[in-house]
C-alpha cells in the first residue's frame, strides 16, 4: 500500500507525544498549543479554529477517533497508534501559515455577522454528529419495536385488533426518523464537500 503524505504542526506533534496522552479535548489540545506560541500575537478563537481543523484532518486519517459519547462541547477524542500507511511530515510555524493564508484571502474587514458565521463553524460539524447518533439509535430502536409488533401479530393474529395501532404507530415514526436521518447524512456530505 502507498504511503500518504500527511503535512502536520510539529507543535501538535510534540504535545501529542507527551506522556500518558491517550485522550483529549479542543480546548485542552487549544490550551497546550498557545502555550507554545512563545513571542506571538494571536487571538485564542484563532487557535481553537486551527487546532480544531487539525483534530478534523487526523480523525479523517484514522489517528484520532471521537468517543462514542458525542457532545456539543468537551468532545473527547482519543489518540490511535499514526496508521502504518501515513507518512507525516512535520511542519514549523503551522499556525502562522494558517494566519497568513486566511489573511490573504479574506477582505480586510470582516464584519460582525461574518465573525459569528466562521466561529459556529467549528461547532456545527460535532452538533450533527451528535444529533446523527442520536436519530440513529432513535430510528433503530423504532424499526426493532416495529419488527417485534410484526412478529406478533404473524405469530398471534387474535392480538391484531389490540396491537395494530401500535404497530402502524411505531412504523409511521421508524419512517420518520429515517427521513430526519437522511436529512442529516445529506447536509454532512454537503459540507463535507465544501471543505
Amino acid at each position: 500500500m502507498k504511503s500518504a503524505r500527511f503535512s502536520f504542526d510539529r507543535r501538535l506533534y510534540e504535545i501529542l507525544q507527551e506522556d500518558g496522552l491517550t485522550s483529549f479535548t479542543t480546548r485542552e489540545l487549544r490550551d497546550g498549543y498557545a502555550r507554545r506560541l512563545e513571542n506571538i500575537e494571536f487571538r485564542i478563537g484563532d487557535v481553537r479554529r486551527y487546532v480544531y481543523e487539525q483534530i478534523r484532518r487526523m480523525v479523517r486519517m484514522g489517528w484520532v477517533k471521537l468517543d462514542e459519547d458525542r457532545l456539543s462541547r468537551g468532545q473527547i477524542y482519543h489518540l490511535q497508534s499514526v496508521p502504518a500507511d501515513l507518512q507525516l511530515e512535520l511542519i514549523e510555524n503551522g499556525f502562522e501559515n494558517s494566519l497568513k493564508t486566511v489573511a490573504a484571502s479574506e477582505p480586510a474587514c470582516v464584519d460582525e455577522d461574518a465573525q459569528t458565521q466562521l466561529e459556529s463553524t467549528a461547532s456545527t460539524d460535532e452538533h450533527l454528529a451528535s444529533l446523527h447518533k442520536e436519530i440513529r439509535l432513535d430510528f433503530l430502536s423504532s424499526m426493532g419495536e416495529t419488527e417485534r409488533f410484526k412478529l406478533l401479530l404473524d405469530e398471534m393474529p387474535h392480538l391484531r385488533g389490540r396491537v395494530e395501532g401500535q404497530y402502524l404507530e411505531a412504523r409511521d415514526r421508524s419512517s420518520r426518523l429515517l427521513g430526519h436521518l437522511r436529512a442529516i447524512e445529506k447536509t454532512l456530505k454537503t459540507l463535507a464537500a465544501e471543505q
